[in-house]
């Protein structure tokens, strides 16, 4: 039951941060740009608190499963030289890239605290494993890696992504010590490792270059993901909905708070990138919308556009029953 009510509120916490900073990322920006915004609510449902702030009623609502902004003329057009309808077709889309824009912020932030409370991995050894292939090839503690089979390298990620993605059963390392380059060849280990562990340094700058090289990374591996998801290599299997989400941070609750923040500005990437998707009822469907809007110097008739984003909404709610239905199956519980 502890393990239970500690992923629930962990997981509230979790989706009520990603939806709060998202929605507030189309408050902020529609404010800024003087597009009137009628509602800003937390959460779905019925109303549980609300107050009227001058053209404004700010909502927090029953339901955390979600959030929105109500815009003056976003739904249909209105004459109110406010409007969203009414503004310039360059401040429409700022506002509406504004959220994905600042779940990835919040991603930013939130890496930024991992990478002051971990230090930042560098590309200077700090020791070895027990069977360690480098150490037996003579690479010491203190050598600095500079290149790995020929390519350059900058970070440690990329030192990583350069050793596992290697077909060569033999690496050439090559390594900085007290200022002179050496190359050793070193054996590629059982799981494609050398056996190094790197030494990291705690400093503000070290941590921004992690927060936007894992965000980088991520990212890669993200549309790695859809190009193997499109093409059939990798199943439906490994697709995971709310309840996988929730098995996940319950997991990441129980082995420490490093390890919720890191699944946070995971899923903050990932909702910033599949918003930013064409897909019809999401905000890159939007952007695309008003894109073709700016090239045609007129808007899409309202039916077509609300047609569209039925559509997109309906598939999307079917993707999402679908997914949860084999979560439910998969995991059977949240994770007790």
């Amino acid at each position: 039951m502890t393990s239970f009510i500690v992923t629930a509120i962990t997981s509230i916490i979790v989706f009520l941060l990603v939806i709060l900073i998202h929605e507030f990322g189309h408050f902020a920006v529609a404010k800024a740009v003087g597009i009137k915004v009628n509602e800003f609510s937390i959460g779905m449902g019925p109303s549980i608190y609300s107050k009227q702030a001058e053209e404004t009623l700010y909502s927090v609502r029953a339901l955390p499963i979600g959030g929105y902004v109500a815009m003056e003329g976003e739904e249909e057009a209105t004459s109110d030289p406010r409007s969203f309808n009414n503004a310039p077709i360059f401040k429409r889309i700022l506002v509406v890239a504004a959220g994905a824009f600042m779940n990835f912020v919040l991603a930013i932030v939130v890496l930024v605290i991992i990478g002051l409370s971990l230090g930042s991995a560098t590309t200077t050894i700090a020791d070895f494993t027990e069977e360690s292939t480098a150490k037996s090839a003579g690479i010491i503690s203190g050598d600095r890696i500079i290149s790995i089979d020929g390519n350059e390298v900058d970070s440690w990620q990329e030192i990583i992504n350069l050793i596992s993605s290697s077909k060569s059963e033999k690496l050439d390392i090559g390594i900085n010590r007290d200022g002179e380059n050496k190359v050793f060849k070193v054996d590629r280990g059982e799981e494609g490792k050398i056996g190094i562990i790197s030494k990291t340094e705690r400093s503000f700058s070290g941590a921004i270059s992690y927060a936007f090289s894992t965000i980088a990374f991520i990212t890669v591996e993200i549309f790695k993901f859809f190009q193997r998801l499109f093409t059939g290599s990798v199943s439906f299997n490994e697709v995971s909905g709310p309840v996988g989400i929730i098995v996940q941070i319950g997991t990441a609750a129980r082995t420490g708070i490093l390890n919720v923040l890191l699944l946070l500005a995971f899923i903050n990437i990932n909702v910033g990138i599949f918003n930013l998707l064409p897909i019809p009822a999401l905000d890159g469907s939007k952007i695309v919308i008003l894109i073709i809007e700016s090239i045609r110097k007129k808007p899409m008739p309202q039916e077509k556009e609300g047609l569209i984003n039925l559509i997109g909404f309906v598939l999307l709610i079917g993707l999402l029953i679908v997914v949860t239905f084999k979560d439910i199956v998969n995991f059977g519980h949240f994770g007790g």
